[in-house]
Parts: structure tokens; sequence; C-alpha cells
């Protein structure tokens, strides 16, 4: 005899599993407009995150909804693992978009279309995709009756494309209850795979540069435009600029980036020498299209944006200003942060407008080993590499 529930035929209807759901959810989400143009004056998370709360609860969970601003939406949700005594681990992903301009598109950007097996639309890769999986997956464990091992705290956050002040900060600073128990955590961009020299291999990051957003500000004296003056704010700013924009940062391998480059080596059949920028570079190369982004991770860099200066043409202004991306490498943010303002030079100060910390994380744990296990199970004997965003 059979239990559960039964259709009108006396046949138990199928449970809907992950693979049944994931696109039609991703499309849902990416349907929902959750543009983050950074100053708060975009839609907000809100409707996705209520989305996602229904199908939390339809499945017997009681997600916490919190905004953090009006319209900035944050869910959260915990399952009980198994083995209560072991530490329990954060799945979390974002619910906003960075913006997206339809004219840009060769389709609506939040069509959700689907054209040759493949979902279109604002948010398909960053990262409604992810968040379609994790409710997916947690959708069907619930249904199924497989609790995780551990616990597994849910998280869906806001406003992590502006720097996540009203998102995973919020949330940490004001509500770290709950994420109690919890030492380590997963969300996107590790996990795709490259291939290196005709062999698949997937990269998980375990690591990531600091982010600083930096305004660079020069004080000088106002006057007219036809005067002689020797205190010009933007000939000031412009010197210091040219400085930062053209300073060439030293190379330097973390251990992170380091086992990453042997690793490649290794499969490519290069000699590798963490010394000889000639070996590094062959390494990089080696990754194909990955080169681009590891080779923004063998040193810090400090890109100027944006310039402001002046509010007419024949006046010399009293102050002008730009804007300055650094990404400085864990373990050398002071160093180059002091290198940095020396760049700057005499005159110019540097203001933050938003930074977030360096972090690396080891390779050898427990999780990086389940982690690995999974990926194999599924492409046995495939490499998987260590890196850093």
């Amino acid at each position: 005899m059979v239990s559960g529930n039964t259709d009108s035929a006396g046949a138990t209807p199928a449970i809907p599993t992950a693979e049944d759901e994931v696109a039609g959810i991703c499309r849902t989400l990416i349907r929902i407009d959750s543009q983050n143009y950074g100053d708060g004056s975009g839609p907000g998370e809100r409707t996705a995150a209520e989305y996602v709360v229904s199908l939390l609860q339809e499945v017997g969970l009681s997600p916490v909804y919190v905004e953090s601003s009006p319209r900035r939406a944050n869910v959260i949700a915990r399952i009980d693992g198994r083995d209560p005594s072991l530490p329990a681990l954060v799945l979390h992903g974002h619910l906003d978009v960075v913006p997206a301009q339809a004219a840009d598109w060769t389709v609506d950007p939040f069509s959700g279309d689907e054209i040759d097996g493949m979902l279109w639309g604002r948010g398909a890769v960053d990262m409604k995709d992810m968040d379609a999986m994790i409710l997916a997956v947690v959708r069907e464990l619930i249904r199924s009756h497989r609790p995780p091992q551990r616990d597994l705290i849910i998280a869906f956050f806001a406003d992590e494309e502006a720097g996540g002040g009203w998102g995973a900060r919020h949330m940490v600073d004001h509500h770290p209850e709950l994420f109690s128990g919890a030492t380590e955590a997963i969300s996107e961009v590790g996990g795709f795979s490259v291939e290196i020299a005709g062999q698949r291999a997937y990269l998980l990051q375990t690591a990531e540069k600091s982010l600083a957003w930096l305004r660079v500000i020069a004080d000088g004296r106002a006057g007219h435009g036809s005067a002689v003056t020797t205190e010009n704010a933007v000939t000031t700013l412009a010197e210091a600029v040219a400085r930062i924009g053209r300073h060439h940062w030293p190379l330097r391998l973390t251990p992170t980036v380091d086992r990453l480059l042997r690793g490649v080596a290794d499969l490519a059949g290069l000699p590798f020498d963490p010394e000889d920028p000639d070996s590094i570079d062959a390494a990089i190369a080696a990754l194909g299209p990955a080169q681009r982004f590891v080779g923004a991770t063998v040193r810090t860099t400090t890109n100027p944006t944006r310039l402001a200066a002046g509010y007419k043409d024949n006046v010399i202004p009293s102050a002008a200003e730009a804007t300055l991306d650094a990404r400085f490498l864990p373990g050398h943010v002071a160093e180059d942060s002091a290198t940095l303002a020396a760049l700057a030079g005499p005159g110019v100060r540097l203001e933050t407008i938003h930074s977030d910390s360096a972090v690396e994380a080891p390779f050898e744990t427990g999780l990086v080993e389940a982690m690995v296990a999974a990926v194999q199970a599924e492409d046995p004997g495939a490499p998987v590499l260590p890196y850093m965003l």
C-alpha cells in the first residue's frame, strides 16, 4: 500500500524536482525589475523578495523578511540539520541587478525569454540563475524529507550590486542572531569550468581583493581663467590622476593565486617559476577567456574612473575631483594604501566612498573537500583549483 496524497485516478502525484522548477523560478525572477542604481532610486528588491518568501512558505519554511529601507528587502530562512552539533552553513544570493538599458539589448532585458535553450535577461547570470537553483534545490529537499547534515541558512540579500549596505551588511550588523552558529558561507561566481590544454577544470573562488571606491580631491585658488595662477586645482588633480593611473604595481602572488597558477601550469605542461613574470604570464594565458580576471589578481589595481571640476569655461575652480576604483591584494591593503596616498601627492586628499575588506580563505577545509567531491561525482577526475576574484 502506498501512502501519501493521490490524484483522482488514485496515483500518487510526483513530487516536483529541482530540475522541474528551476527554469520557471529563474524566468519569474528575471521578469521582476530589481535594478539597483546605487542611489536608492530603483524599484528595490521587495517584489522579488515577496516571491522568494512565497516559494519558501509553500514548502513549510518560515522565512524572516526584513526591509532595511523602504523596498530594500532581505529574506532569511533556516533549515534544521540532522546533527545540531555541527556549525551552520550559509547559502546566499542577492536579488538586485545592475541597471539595464533596453536599447543596448537584442531582447527585452526583463522578458526572461528562452532562446536556443537559454534564458535571456538582466540577472540571468548575475545572479537570479543561482537564486533559482538555491530555491529549487531547497524546495526539493523539504518536499522529499531529506534534511541536510547541518543547519542550512538560506539568505537572499538586497543591494549587493552597490556594496551591500542595505543587504548583507545591514543584516549582519542588525540581525546577527539569524546567522547564529554559522562558520562558512557559499555564494555566486565560483564553480564554473575552464578548458586548459584540452582538459576541463573547475575554479572555486576562495579569495577576493579588497574594494575601495575613492574620491580624489585637489584644492586650489579660484580665479578668472585669464589670470596667472600657481594653485590651479585642475592641474594638481590631473597630475595626481596621471601618477596614480600610470603607476605599475608590483607583481605579487598570494597563496590562492600561487596554487591556481601552479595547477594551471601543471595541466598545460608548462614550467612555473613564481619569481619569473614570463612564467606567470604564460600560466595566466593558458586559462583562455578566464585570463582577463585572473591577470588582475597578481597585483593591486588603481584605475581612475570619473572627473569633475568647475562650472564655467573662464573660471578656475577652487576644487577638482576624480573617482578611483582601487582593488588591493589580501595582505597588502595597508602598504598599498600608503603608496596610493603618496602617489596622490601634496594638496590632494583621498576620501572613501565605499570600501570592503580583502579576504583569503584556506583551500584545505572540509567544505572545499565536499564541494570538490560533488563536482567530481559528476565529472570524474576533473581538477578543481582555487582562485581570487
